[in-house]
């Protein structure tokens, strides 16, 4: 076939990953980002400058605008810090989620057109590096950082504006494809189709390679029974991505809320995990995690070996959360938990949970890949149509104003 419109095409609004500059403003635990602030915050100017780590695009005394959504002091940090910063939870890479200091003040690259978008109807697409034993995209309700090994991936938003209005896509896309399926096509859908076709690297795929790491074909099929079939799946994955937070349907078995392991399957703490745990191992014939002495199971192997990004995705769960070697002391960075706390187990089951139901997929997957039922429905056929290619603006944010912004020193934005 021709080849098949890329992603970017398709979901032409696209932002790069946040850069946030300094790690201390990340952690598992929302509790330690707190105590960090009040250390900063407290600390004579001198020492609060050394606490900070200034880069090029951030020190004490950057002058920036609030968040938007966060209500923080927009006061220089060399002045006035403010209160804490409520934390908030974010996508770390493809499944982490960690916590955040949603201050524009301590992040070199915040991407506010980022946070005008994010909330409760908000899906968000970031692309993986190449990795065949992973998938091409990641989804998240929250919004994610696009980190992904040394660099970041793009952000492709389902919306382009606030309570799930103005679907991020090209125009004319959805009506063309209902016109081709014979079917009511919404960006839900959509969304939905591209999460099945790109749930592992797309080899022997037409159209451009992905040696850049963001081209990534998507096979749109004008076979209606195909399409049903893929966006059937594609919901329960983008469910599982999310965490339950995304897609729930209870009807078509994804409860609302975290999603969990049938009877007989879901993982306990067989032996506790005390202290502070500083290795990780499995253990194939109990199906068992061993956390230091600790122990959970059943966890499957195929949670235990899931990949994303290149990387083992429990093992750097867990690197996350222990103490960071390099961390200097008396740096922000090293100031951490004594202990491990139990919400760190909880998480761990979730995780192991979501990827272990992610694996359960890849036989339905790997059928729906080799289906392979034409016609499809490609980019020059788009083209022809007026879909392809889209309109400059469709690149760029929308002009969202919900509320006034407060800029540096307590002046109001105008967008």
């Amino acid at each position: 076939m021709d080849r098949a419109p890329l992603l970017s095409e398709l979901m032409p609004w696209s932002v790069a990953g946040l850069r946030t500059g300094r790690g201390w403003v990340v952690s598992p635990y929302p509790e330690v980002l707190v105590a960090r602030w009040q250390r900063l915050a407290e600390a004579a100017p001198e020492r609060r400058a050394a606490l900070f780590g200034p880069s090029r695009s951030r020190t004490v005394d950057s002058s920036v605008a609030q968040l938007p959504g966060q209500s923080t002091s927009s006061n220089r940090l060399s002045r006035e810090p403010g209160p804490c910063p409520a934390p908030v939870q974010i996508r770390h890479g493809a499944f982490d989620r960690l916590w955040l200091l949603p201050d524009q003040r301590l992040l070199d690259q915040a991407r506010p057109e980022l946070w005008r978008v994010a909330d409760q109807a908000q899906v968000f697409a970031t692309v993986q590096p190449q990795d065949p034993d992973g998938p091409v995209l990641t989804f998240s309700a929250e919004l994610p950082d696009g980190h992904r090994g040394r660099g970041s991936g793009r952000i492709h938003p389902l919306y382009r504006r606030p309570g799930g209005r103005e679907p991020n896509l090209a125009p004319g896309l959805l009506r063309r494809l209902g016109r081709v399926l014979g079917l009511r096509v919404t960006a839900e859908d959509l969304l939905a189709w591209i999460a099945a076709t790109t749930s592992t690297e797309q080899d022997g795929q037409d159209g451009p390679d992905r040696r850049s790491g963001e081209e990534v074909p998507v096979p749109l099929p004008a076979d209606p029974g195909l399409w049903t079939e893929g966006v059937a799946l594609g919901r329960r994955l983008l469910w599982l991505h999310s965490f339950g937070a995304r897609y729930g349907d209870p009807a078509a078995g994804r409860p609302i809320g975290r999603p969990r392991m049938p009877g007989g399957r879901r993982p306990f703490v067989r032996e506790r995990i005390s202290g502070s745990p500083d290795t990780l191992g499995y253990e194939p014939e109990t199906e068992s995690v061993l956390l230091g002495d600790g122990r959970l199971a059943p966890v499957a192997a195929a949670a235990w070996e899931f990949r994303a990004g290149g990387e083992p995705v429990l093992a750097e769960w867990f690197a996350r959360r222990v103490p960071d070697p390099e961390a200097q002391p008396g740096s922000l960075e090293a100031l951490g938990l004594s202990g491990w706390p139990q919400q760190s187990t909880a998480d761990l089951v979730d995780l192991a949970t979501v990827l272990t139901l992610l694996a359960d997929c890849r036989p339905a997957l790997r059928e729906l890949r080799a289906a392979r039922r034409g016609p499809w429905v490609s980019a020059a056929e788009l083209t022809a149509a007026g879909v392809l290619p889209v309109p400059g603006w469709c690149r760029r944010p929308a002009s969202v104003l919900l509320h006034q912004e407060e800029g540096p020193e307590g002046q109001f934005a105008l967008l």
